[in-house]
């Protein structure tokens, strides 16, 4: 479901789950024309649903509180076209326990235990350390891929988070220690955050609470 017709829909919502992006990130989520999703945007900024921001060499768009409300409003007609609101819910539930070992290991990524118990910082010098983290990842990949082939054949746009979370773990495991937590790439939790955040739009969930 990414084509032209659902522009609206996929510009609010591309801005709500990558939290601060230009139009050109909001495009490339979804395989969009930049020049579409640049007057989408402007559109969307006309009627108060947007807000663009520069900080430093930063600059994007980002949700207002009504904006919100109208990506949950077309999200909620979204799931209401195809009456997947229960396997919608069903598979969210399988997603969760998943959720929580997913926060654990980015944690354990970041955090080691020194010998007399204290938490420091993971310099990455233990490679048994390392490699416990990186083998429950592949576990929560596994679990990722039937998650996601599920929710696809729900609503198609949730297609391709289990590709990106293999792709960012293959560059994990090559050595390459941000494509675990990191946020200027497409880590595994950036994918899995996206995902939840995904989700959790979709359903109308507060996040806090989910």
């Amino acid at each position: 479901m990414t084509s032209a017709d659902d522009l609206p829909l996929l510009t609010l919502h591309g801005v709500r789950i990558l939290g601060f992006a230009d139009s050109n990130a909001v495009a490339r989520r979804w395989g969009l024309s930049p020049d579409a999703v640049a007057e989408a945007l402007g559109d969307a900024e006309a009627r108060g649903w947007v807000s663009f921001a520069s900080f430093a060499d930063l600059s994007g768009w980002s949700l207002t509180d009504r904006g919100r409300i109208e990506n949950e409003r077309l999200l909620a007609d979204e799931l209401m076209q195809v009456d997947g609101e229960q396997r919608l819910r069903g598979v969210y539930g399988t997603f969760l326990p998943f959720n929580g070992r997913l926060q654990s290991a980015c944690t354990n990524w970041q955090l080691r235990p020194e010998d007399d118990g204290r938490l420091v910082s993971n310099d990455h010098t233990d490679l048994k350390w390392d490699a416990r983290v990186l083998r429950e990842l592949g576990e929560l990949e596994h679990g990722l891929a039937p998650i996601s082939a599920n929710l696809e054949s729900i609503l198609s746009r949730f297609g391709g988070y289990d590709v990106r979370f293999t792709a960012a773990l293959r560059r994990a495991r090559s050595g390459e220690h941000e494509w675990v937590d990191g946020t200027a790439v497409d880590s595994c939790h950036r994918v899995w955050f996206e995902l939840h955040e995904d989700l959790i739009a979709t359903l109308g969930i507060d996040r806090l609470t989910s």
